[in-house]
């Protein structure tokens, strides 16, 4: 099934909207969210114990950290909501939204970069400062990464769009929110 020509962005060969490029990223969104939930939940105390095959008393060390507890709510719960959004704002639009919604791809990259930034933190915390492995914070820094490449992509699309209205003369307020009319001139 080939993508519709005018979904593609100039210059491009593919559409970065179109579903077969954002489901992966919202699957893995989802899977994030159930690695991050399952490890706030031991934060806030709801389980006795997290789940650690590879590193011993890890994860119990990396999850009691004062860096885990630096915020008013437990890193992992942070994580969760992070990846909610991500899920959220990647399920939301057609296969046009880098053109018709500007505003949603980008708060979709926003939500997926810094998540994916602030997990490398994360891991690079972990030896340095605790001598220590979380299985699960692994998984959960893979997961993160994984969805920045393709959501970059579709965040690039928009903003050059954004880029090319501003060149037409056209409000690029309006196009942002995506309720300029004239969008459609726009090369």
């Amino acid at each position: 099934m080939g993508q519709r020509s005018e979904y593609i962005p100039p210059g491009w060969d593919y559409n970065p909207a179109a579903w077969s490029q954002r489901i992966p990223i919202v699957i893995l969104a989802f899977v994030g969210f159930g690695i991050a939930t399952y490890l706030s939940l031991y934060q806030l105390n709801y389980v006795d114990t997290v789940w650690e095959p590879f590193f011993g008393d890890g994860s119990i060390t990396i999850l009691n950290s004062k860096i885990s507890r630096l915020l008013p709510i437990p890193d992992a719960a942070l994580g969760a909501l992070g990846y909610l959004v991500d899920a959220i704002s990647g399920i939301i639009g057609g296969t046009n939204r880098w053109r018709r919604m500007p505003w949603i791809v980008i708060v979709f990259g926003l939500a997926v970069g810094p998540l994916g930034f602030i997990s490398v933190m994360l891991v690079v915390f972990q030896p340095v400062l605790f001598s220590a492995w979380c299985t699960l914070c692994l998984a959960s820094a893979i997961v993160s990464i994984s969805m920045i490449g393709p959501a970059m992509d579709e965040m690039l699309a928009s903003l050059q769009y954004i880029q090319r209205a501003k060149r037409s003369g056209i409000s690029t307020w309006k196009v942002f929110w995506g309720i300029q009319p004239e969008v459609e001139k726009i090369k």
